[in-house]
């Protein structure tokens, strides 16, 4: 009952992209058949309005154990630290000062450990703007630039690597 789209229906378009994000569905449909539907449409949980707060609470942990333990907050690739929580790089022991793009794009990165990444994967994960009419790739070009002299500058093993005409990968280098 949300305008524009139902919730079973953004629900099953985030499962069918891989989203495994808990979904408790908070709902006035009590029907058997409505939380049927929502549970096989992918809800992790039920519950019908009007409810008790304690009740939300306990479900809402109950869904947390269920989901383990979430991402390390603190990332490590070779001698590069990074904290994730705290917005902070290093390498080596020594900081690395990152402007608040250059650290969500060292966070995708390290999210996506020898995978590459696309100029188009980082428009709409790092920027959020994966329909524009012109697109980022120079500017992305420029933040990895700029990245990649923070962090590879100095060191004789290289972390950010180009993928000519594909994107970026961001992997040890091995010894040749």
């Amino acid at each position: 009952m949300l305008p524009g789209q139902s919730g079973i229906e953004i629900l099953k378009t985030l499962r069918s992209r891989g989203n495994k994000t808990p979904v408790l569905l908070l709902t006035a449909r009590d029907a058997v058949d409505d939380r049927v539907l929502g549970l096989e449409s992918g809800a992790d949980d039920y519950l019908v309005k009007p409810f008790a707060f304690a009740e939300l609470v306990a479900r809402i942990r109950t869904l947390l154990r269920r989901t383990g333990p979430g991402e390390p907050l603190k990332k490590t690739i070779a001698d590069l630290v990074v904290d994730l929580e705290a917005r902070r790089a290093w390498r080596t022991n020594k900081p690395i000062e990152l402007t608040p793009r250059e650290f969500d794009l060292l966070a995708f990165l390290l999210r996506q450990p020898g995978q590459v990444v696309t100029r188009e994967m980082l428009a709409k994960e790092v920027w959020r703007e994966a329909n524009r009419i012109t697109p980022l790739d120079n500017v992305i070009d420029v933040h990895v630039a700029h990245l990649r002299r923070k962090v590879d500058e100095g060191h004789v093993s290289k972390l950010i690597h180009t993928i000519r005409g594909v994107g970026f990968v961001l992997r040890e280098e091995a010894n040749r």
